[in-house]
């Protein structure tokens, strides 16, 4: 049993199973469709059917301080802490565990704790969760896997492509004009997280199957350790889809650990249906 906790948020889009395996703490996020807030377990095709029906998307927002110090003060008073949280450059959460680190040590807090901005959300924060948890597991000292986690994250990589833009219009990054013609000529938006953490537009590219394709090369750009490393792959519900890709994936790229999962409503808000993540 490790002595290391660690706490991440709900952004990291791992499987609830995974979750439960790896012991890791998880901080969430809240989706509302106007007033109502939704259930963290709400059905995933039941948020997507009711996404496509609004005419504006779901709000979303991060934990407060203290639901962090709420997390952070289950564990011992001198248990160690490593908190990895999805970008700052996408949301206040980062912030809010950070001043939430300061409250935990006013109070008299004597363990060590470190927050790290992920640089990227979904799987791409997921991928080094899930690295984390498996270090400490190994024995690993917190010293060891809070400067392996700093030093991973700049080599990380998150890519994924939008089906549909029908989601980047609603949220006001595309206007309707612009984006009604690119949908007409069927252009899917390739986009990465970036080295700042920020999302952008790598290529448009026309039609679904070139954009996958696409979107797999990107993975010959880097060199791997097929046996350490840790490929994942997300989906906005489209699962036959998904695991089409991750086939065709490990048939070029036979990574022994892979993570799998549906993207979650927080970033399905922004992803839209039909959406594919791939990050290692």
């Amino acid at each position: 049993m490790t002595t290391i906790k660690i706490i991440t948020d709900s952004s990291c889009d791992l499987q609830s199973s995974t979750i439960e395996e790896i012991g890791v703490g998880i901080v969430p996020l809240s989706v509302q469709f106007g007033e109502e807030c939704m259930p963290s377990d709400m059905d995933l095709a039941d948020f997507y059917a009711r996404m496509k029906r609004e005419s504006t998307l779901p709000k979303t927002s991060s934990p407060s301080p203290g639901h962090f110090l709420s997390e952070y003060q289950k564990g011992g008073p001198d248990q160690d802490i490593l908190v990895l949280c999805l970008s700052s450059a996408l949301s206040s959460t980062y912030h809010h565990a950070v001043m939430a680190k300061e409250m935990l040590l006013e109070d008299g807090y004597t363990g060590r704790i470190e927050v790290i901005d992920s640089k990227t959300t979904s799987l791409g924060l997921g991928v080094l969760v899930y690295r984390a948890t498996r270090m400490a597991a190994s024995g690993m000292s917190y010293e060891e896997v809070t400067a392996s986690i700093q030093q991973a994250v700049p080599s990380s990589g998150t890519f994924f492509f939008l089906d549909t833009l029908e989601n980047v219009i609603k949220g006001g990054r595309l206007d309707r004009v612009r984006g009604a013609v690119a949908s007409v000529l069927n252009i899917k938006l390739l986009m990465k997280a970036s080295e700042e953490g920020a999302i952008e537009v790598v290529e448009k590219i026309r039609g679904s199957q070139q954009a996958l394709k696409r979107l797999l090369s990107f993975l010959g750009d880097k060199e791997h350790d097929y046996e350490k490393d840790v490929i994942a792959i997300a989906h906005s519900n489209c699962e036959a889809r998904a695991r089409e890709f991750m086939a065709q994936l490990l048939e070029k790229h036979p990574f022994r650990h892979v993570l799998f999962s549906n993207m979650g409503t927080v970033i399905g808000t922004y992803a839209g249906e039909g959406g594919v993540l791939v990050a290692y």
